[in-house]
Order: structure tokens, then sequence, then C-alpha cells
């Protein structure tokens, strides 16, 4: 039996955001939805290009312990469901207080359902 080999779930370098220029131009240009315990800024790319990934953590949210749990549970939020975008985005998310009291199934729930509110997500068929 010879399966399809599964998409790789990988987050390197190229699925990075990691300059300010594009951070601030996503705030300004992109569009925005405030849902649960983040905040999402996005921006649709060309088709071929592959999805690319910001997150933003300010020291509201609490310690660096807490702003580190935050950006880890976003960026594997993504990296787990990075193949389920309709079509390739940029997008940052900014983590609010909240997101220190919810679990990984948390975070990840509130990140899909924010997805599929601006049907980001592919449909199920």
């Amino acid at each position: 039996m010879t399966d399809a080999a599964p998409q790789r779930l990988r987050f390197g370098r190229a699925s990075r955001l990691a300059q300010n220029r594009d951070f601030t131009r996503l705030r300004n240009q992109g569009e925005r939805l405030v849902l649960g315990c983040l905040v999402a800024n996005w921006n649709q790319l060309p088709e071929g290009t592959k999805s690319k990934l910001g997150v933003v953590t300010s020291k509201k949210i609490g310690n660096a312990v807490a702003r580190n749990r935050a950006r880890r549970l976003l960026r594997e939020t993504f990296r787990r469901h990075q193949h389920d975008f309709s079509r390739p985005v940029e997008l940052v998310l900014v983590a609010r207080n909240s997101i220190t009291s919810k679990d990984f199934a948390g975070v990840e729930k509130d990140f899909l359902n924010a997805l599929r509110r601006v049907n980001l997500l592919k449909t199920e068929s």
C-alpha cells in the first residue's frame, strides 16, 4: 500500500514575518478581526506563495515566561493549520491578556473560529 505522503508541518524562516515594516504594513493596510484571546491582522498573498506568520505579545500579557508561552501557543496553532488556508496570507497574531488562562485547545479553537469567520479556511466537503 502506498499512501500519499502527508504535508510537512514545518515553521521555518520562510514562514515568518520578522521585519517591523511588515507588521506595520499589515496593521495599516490589512484586514483585522478581534476574537477570543487574539487579534488577527492579515493580507492575502498571490497564489503559489506560502503563508507567513508574525506574533506580537506585549508586556500587558505578563512576564517573559507568560509572553513566551503565548508566542509558542500561537506559532504551534499556525504550524498545525498552515495547510488549511483557502489561499496564502500574511498573518499577524496579537495575543490578548486572556491567552494566559487558556490551554492549547482553547487557543486553537479561537484561532480556527477567527479564520472561519473571515473565510480563510478551506471549506470541508
